[in-house]
């Protein structure tokens, strides 16, 4: 038996006609019922019953279709899987990403990037956009998801989505959003020695209303920080795209009228880098973002 067997076996399996078969196969029709017969030959079954006026497939030749369509998903995957090998694209991906990135668009991309690539490794890293910057540089990391400003020339940067921010409190604060008003909370924000220019744009978005914040407590995280927001322990700063991602946590996002006041989230990556599945990931992510 060979793989042409198959493949004739399946087009009259399909068309239930020979001389239509022979078409969709660019062939003449003999050669094909030879191949037929001599395929019912070797499993010693009758595949079709078939007259002048119609062919009809037997029991055996409905679950031999069925079989050969499980054969040729395999072959097909076979061949997938050993192209991807020979263009070795069954590596290691590193992909960096600060802590407000949404997880179900992380979740979204490694899907797409599994099917398509079954044998690559997908590592991801949570962390700020200075060390994302420094592991992009050293090429301990392939593409960065980051805050801008980044200022590098060693990187190429590619602009995802700009981002203003809203006031995240613990669920029913009542309280009015004004100078006065917020002056009196305690603020939880990220620690400035971890994300100095987000700390920064924090201040700066605070001074717009007219008051310096006093910050409690410090996190690296954008989850913690709203954890103990949720927890009563003060308010917080938050990028509004926070806001618009689903969370469990008890908590109101109040927009803010200080909207000049905004953020970039950029993608980042060596501008030499050869890795062969780079741009997949970017189409992959700017897609994501597009409205």
């Amino acid at each position: 038996m060979e793989l042409r067997h198959l493949h004739y076996f399946k087009a009259v399996a399909e068309e239930l006609h020979f001389g239509r078969a022979a078409e969709k196969l660019h062939i003449s029709q003999p050669p094909l019922t030879r191949q037929i017969k001599d395929l019912e030959k070797e499993l010693g079954v009758i595949l079709f019953y078939r007259n002048n006026k119609r062919v009809e497939i037997t029991n055996a030749g409905r679950y031999f279709l069925k079989e050969c369509d499980q054969l040729m998903q395999q072959l097909e995957k076979a061949k997938l899987m050993t192209k991807q090998l020979h263009h070795a694209i069954s590596g290691d991906f590193r992909l960096g990403y600060i802590s407000s990135t949404p997880k179900n668009m992380l979740a979204h991309i490694l899907k797409k990037i599994k099917k398509e690539f079954p044998y690559l490794h997908v590592y991801l890293y949570e962390t700020s956009s200075q060390k994302q910057k420094k592991a992009l540089e050293s090429g301990k990391l392939d593409l960065g998801i980051l805050r801008a400003p980044i200022f590098t020339t060693n990187l190429q940067i590619l602009s995802l989505f700009k981002d203003s921010f809203c006031l995240a409190t613990p669920k029913g604060w009542k309280k009015d959003i004004n100078a006065i008003t917020l002056m009196q909370e305690d603020f939880i924000s990220y620690n400035s020695n971890y994300a100095d220019d987000y700390h920064n744009q924090i201040i700066a978005c605070a001074n717009r209303i007219g008051f310096h914040p006093q910050i409690a407590h410090e996190c690296n995280t954008m989850h913690s920080i709203l954890e103990l927001v949720a927890n009563g322990l003060g308010i917080a700063f938050a990028p509004t795209s926070v806001s618009q991602q689903q969370t469990e946590l008890a908590l109101d996002f109040h927009p803010l009228k200080e909207q000049d006041i905004q953020t970039e989230v950029i993608l980042a990556y060596d501008h030499q880098s050869q890795h062969p599945v780079l741009q997949q990931f970017i189409d992959a992510i700017k897609e994501y973002y597009t409205p």
